[in-house]
Formats: structure tokens, sequence, C-alpha cells
């Protein structure tokens, strides 16, 4: 069995501008994975002290990331149901995937990611196969300024930097888990 193999999450060590990337996008994505897994409900709910943040709330934000960020922030497309229909403007809901999570059950928070992140690695390889990192995405477009795809990427290795140091400190509150990196030959 090849290194890579049991510890996929590892980025190059000496890669291309597009390999650094990916890599470290696809770390935080299997670090997020691995802090958040093999939860029953109550964990997945569990709050500290006066923060509202859950780990099943995370996740379900992170899947809303995953939807929204590599359909319609890329090119204008739809992310499918629920987050077509919800309103993220400054007088919407934006808080409706942390709220919510409570009543999902595990198994679909989980597969629901899963199948988010899935999907975002096609759409993001078709996406650089079209038009590499330096092509314009929607995103900016609707800002009003002209976003790369890069510049979008690096927003969302920022995105699950900070959820991910969230669910450290709510993983340890629940059940003591702590690390940096899943084991050696983890999956989810």
């Amino acid at each position: 069995m090849a290194d890579d193999d049991l510890t996929p999450w590892e980025p190059p060590l000496a890669g291309t501008d597009r390999e650094q990337l990916l890599g470290s996008l696809d770390r935080m994505r299997w670090t997020f994975r691995w802090k958040v897994g093999g939860l029953d409900s109550a964990a997945l709910n569990t709050r500290i002290g006066a923060s509202a943040l859950t780990l099943g709330g995370l996740v379900k934000h992170l899947t809303e990331v995953e939807s929204t960020k590599f359909t319609w922030a890329i090119d204008g497309s739809s992310p499918g149901e629920p987050w077509a229909s919800l309103d993220f403007s400054d007088e919407g809901d934006r808080n409706w995937p942390f709220r919510s999570a409570a009543d999902d059950s595990p198994e679909e928070l989980y597969a629901n990611y899963d199948a988010a992140v899935a999907r975002s690695r096609q759409r993001l390889e078709e996406a650089l196969l079209d038009g590499g990192l330096d092509q314009v995405v929607h995103l900016g477009e609707v800002w009003g300024v002209a976003m790369s795809l890069r510049r979008m990427l690096h927003d969302v290795v920022e995105e699950y930097s900070r959820h991910t140091g969230h669910a450290d400190l709510l993983r340890e509150a629940v059940d003591g888990v702590v690390g940096e990196d899943p084991p050696e030959g983890w999956r989810p």
C-alpha cells in the first residue's frame, strides 16, 4: 500500500500551484470530516459555553458551502435544494444550516456532506479543465469585481480552517478526541 493510500489528506511537499491549493483544500476536508465523524445525534448537537455552534451545525454549514461555492459561485448554476430556495442575504436566514442541523439524523448529515464534497471535486475538476485557476468566477461578477477561481478556493480553505478549529474544540468537549490529522488509514 502506498503512503498516499494511508494518508490521502497530505498535500504534496513540492507541487504546482494547483496541486498545493487542491491538496490544502482536501486536507481540510479530510481533517474536518474526521473531527466530526462517528458521532450520534446527542454528540452532534452538543454546545459548549455560550456558543450556539454544534458539530452537526458545522457539518450542515460546510455542506452548504460545498454545494454553493462549486456551483453558483463558480458559474451561476443552481446548487440544488435546499440551498437554492434559501435567502442568504443580510435580511435572510443565514444561520438556517446551523439551526436546522438538529432536525437531521447523523446519517443524513454525513451522507449529505460526503455527497456534496464528491460533487464539488467533480465540478472543480471540470472548471479547472474549462478555464484554470485564473478564470473569473460568477461570485466576483455578482460583487462587481474580477475574482479568480484561485481566490475563491483560498476563501474555501480559510472557511474550512476556521470551522475545523471550531470542530477541534467541540469534539474535545464531546468525547476528548484531539489531534491534528486523522490516524493513518482512517476513512469516513
